[in-house]
């Protein structure tokens, strides 16, 4: 399942830290690392971030990285991977390198920075050995459907506008495999571990309790496959008439989306100018993507508490599953 929970307070920066768990393993996302958004997340939790990706790097969405570097710097043993838009390395090199690395020869951790341009991914990667000083070149590969996948979830990036390029991200768990336990007792069968042998793909004839059965109409029989859940993150765009119609069109299926709601209705000429959402255009992306549920973030702080509610209820007007997050409820 996707585990989606957003960081930080309404008026203030916000993140999404995202766990996909499968039941065998787990992978850990966050997207965006504003200001004080990891305040609440337990120090575990940061330390088994696999991926950090940023939408952009203005202040509001990257002032926040030197807690989650504080934690993870020497992290060794598993992937350390940063992705952002076109400047991103650069960026992030600086940040890299803003401390005394007095004991640096002796120090662990690799780490590699992905920008992610319209038709390829360019890669770095920086040594704490080395003090972060060097920012090796680790490839440019051609930006397929998904920027990776692991076996919990896939994530796909899409380019949005904001006076230059930001990201938006789509994280889709992979096809559920599941066994139709009426099936099972319709053939008198007991679970198990034939079971997941069948599920792995088995072929020819599977042991099941002592007996030979063949395991492509077990399968027929006893496997259902569906869709997994499906989530996406768009923060600080432009949403104008065409922005919307292509945007629709690559969110088509996707079950939740989190979007900014940067603006108010009456403030739509002001979002436009500064390629910011209303909460208004949030909810008709909703409505026309065909999403089931709408969670709206990224309030800008020149509104009062008092207005959030007229923000969410024009957003429900339009698409009546939209929200905020849990716990900003008490706050409109």
């Amino acid at each position: 399942m996707l585990n989606v929970q957003v960081l930080g307070r309404p008026g203030r920066d916000n993140a999404l830290l995202v766990t996909a768990d499968s039941g065998q393993g787990r992978t850990r996302l966050l997207l965006d690392c504003g200001g004080h958004t990891l305040d609440t997340v337990p120090l575990t939790e940061i330390m088994g971030i696999d991926h950090l990706l940023f939408s952009h790097l203005h202040m509001d969405h990257v002032a926040g990285f030197d807690d989650f570097f504080r934690v993870n710097f020497e992290r060794a043993g598993q992937g350390n991977h940063i992705w952002g838009p076109p400047g991103a390395a650069r960026i992030i090199a600086h940040r890299f390198r803003g401390y005394w690395w007095n004991h640096a020869p002796g120090m662990r951790g690799s780490w590699q920075v992905h920008e992610v341009w319209p038709g390829r991914v360019q890669s770095w990667r920086f040594e704490a050995h080395e003090a972060f000083e060097v920012a090796h070149p680790a490839g440019n590969r051609p930006r397929g459907d998904a920027l990776f996948t692991t076996p919990q979830v896939g994530v796909e990036a899409l380019t949005l506008r904001h006076q230059g390029t930001s990201l938006g991200y789509v994280l889709r768990e992979p096809e559920r495999v599941t066994v139709d336990p009426a099936a099972l007792a319709a053939l008198g069968l007991r679970g198990g571990p034939w079971l997941a042998q069948l599920k792995a793909g088995a072929t020819g004839t599977l042991d099941v309790n002592g007996a030979p059965h063949d395991a492509a109409e077990l399968r027929a029989r006893l496997l259902r496959t569906e869709a997994g859940q499906s989530a996406a993150y768009l923060t600080d765009f432009l949403l104008d008439e065409a922005e919307h119609n292509r945007l629709a069109r690559q969110l088509a299926g996707v079950e939740t989306l989190y979007v900014e709601a940067q603006y108010a209705p009456a403030d739509a000429e002001l979002a436009a100018r500064n390629h910011h959402t209303t909460s208004e255009q949030g909810a008709w992306l909703a409505r026309a993507a065909g999403a089931r549920e709408l969670v709206l973030l990224h309030v800008s702080r020149r509104y009062r508490p008092a207005e959030w509610a007229g923000m969410l209820e024009a957003a429900q007007a339009i698409f009546p599953a939209a929200r905020f997050a849990p716990g900003w409820e008490p706050l409109r």
